[in-house]
């Protein structure tokens, strides 16, 4: 690894560290970290001799051999600092043949919603239980692998009368959770820590606020510490929707705008696209009030940005993890995309001397809404 920087494996139902053989063995990390929109994995690449018995373990624990799949947490220490990578499953494990009697085995997994995959209970009922108790109950079985469930009712987050509906689950766990987090324009992600073998679920609204992390700086010559960075505007992306309700009285149509300005979501950028897209949602009209403002509050969720960001940095030079699910600063880019964004994703490639991230970056309007971001 890098001066100043070391990979930590841990391994076994229980994380416990790795043998010194297998974590000298590691030539390459990949993990993808992203916003609740699809699964954190990550892709672990191992140099072995073609003698080792370390080839046949994984490819029993992680090749669909009969074996329980194998859990693996990665966290990295910077400049004394420890944090989590990701805490999950091997899922896939492949072989490719090298020179010199060396070959490489490349394991391959998910987050910890990789096991939320596998249980499918289709029907089964959750009566009198609004949408935040059902995805406690869920959790609830995942609770001895260190799963720590962070769930915030929503609005709508109303039990159903059993004599009028009983909820059933639709699909497994993990398709479940995430099909009543876009209900109401919620996301639902594991982020591993903060000890070793526990992982947060967070089932909640995306959360916009918070201490940002430091800016990431372009074109200033020794003050930059990105490799690469660009922007673009999507005028079309942004959209506002209207939902209707019923008068009592005449049962005549009411459109009600749905703005995408929250407290947990403000405003990032000063000048967003004018006039942005109108979406009816007439089909909202056949529902309760609390139910259509949740759908208007979803689909403003999903398109309230505008402005979006791609890039790639070196940890050493940057002084830490960029870590997704945050705010970050940036500078140097120019008025119209210099300010505060969101990390919707981030990718970490790490090999021996080397530790490179590459990240997607979101937020609804252009011009900051600061006048400085932190350093």
């Amino acid at each position: 690894m890098a001066s100043g920087l070391q990979l930590g494996l841990y391994v076994g139902p229980v994380p416990i560290p790795a043998p010194a053989e297998l974590v000298h063995a590691v030539s390459k990390v990949k993990v993808d970290e992203g916003s609740g929109g699809s699964q954190s994995g990550f892709e672990i690449t191992l140099d072995l001799p073609q003698r080792s018995p370390l080839r046949a373990l994984f490819l029993l624990s992680g090749g669909g051999g009969g074996v329980p799949l194998m859990r693996v947490t990665l966290t990295v220490t910077l400049n004394g600092r420890t944090e989590p990578l990701i805490d999950g499953m091997a899922t896939n494990v492949e072989t490719i043949p090298g020179e010199g009697g060396v070959s490489q085995i490349v394991i391959k997994g998910k987050d910890l919603s990789a096991l939320m995959a596998v249980i499918d209970l289709p029907g089964l009922p959750f009566v009198g239980m609004p949408p935040s108790l059902r995805v406690l109950t869920i959790l609830a079985k995942y609770a001895a692998l260190g799963v720590i469930p962070m769930v915030i009712p929503s609005i709508a987050d109303v039990p159903p009368l059993p004599i009028q509906r009983i909820p059933v689950q639709r699909g497994n766990d993990y398709q479940y959770i995430q099909r009543l987090a876009g209900d109401v324009g919620y996301v639902f992600y594991l982020e591993p820590g903060p000890a070793v073998g526990t992982s947060k679920a967070y089932w909640g609204p995306e959360i916009r606020v918070g201490a940002p992390q430091p800016a990431l700086t372009t074109n200033m010559d020794g003050a930059s510490n990105v490799e690469s960075i660009s922007f673009n505007f999507d005028r079309e992306r942004k959209k506002m929707p209207i939902v209707f309700f019923q008068e009592t009285a005449s049962k005549a149509p009411i459109p009600v705008p749905i703005p995408d300005i929250t407290p947990l979501n403000p405003p990032l950028g000063l000048i967003p696209p004018l006039p942005p897209a109108i979406e009816q949602l007439s089909d909202t009209a056949q529902l309760s009030a609390p139910e259509a403002l949740m759908k208007g509050f979803a689909f403003a969720a999903a398109h309230s940005d505008s402005v979006f960001g791609h890039g790639r940095l070196d940890v050493m030079r940057y002084g830490r993890l960029l870590r997704s699910r945050k705010l970050v600063g940036v500078r140097g880019a120019g008025l119209p995309f210099d300010g505060l964004y969101y990390v919707k994703s981030v990718t970490h490639e790490i090999e021996r001397g080397s530790y490179k991230q590459s990240f997607d970056l979101a937020r609804n309007a252009l011009i900051s809404t600061l006048p400085t971001v932190p350093v």
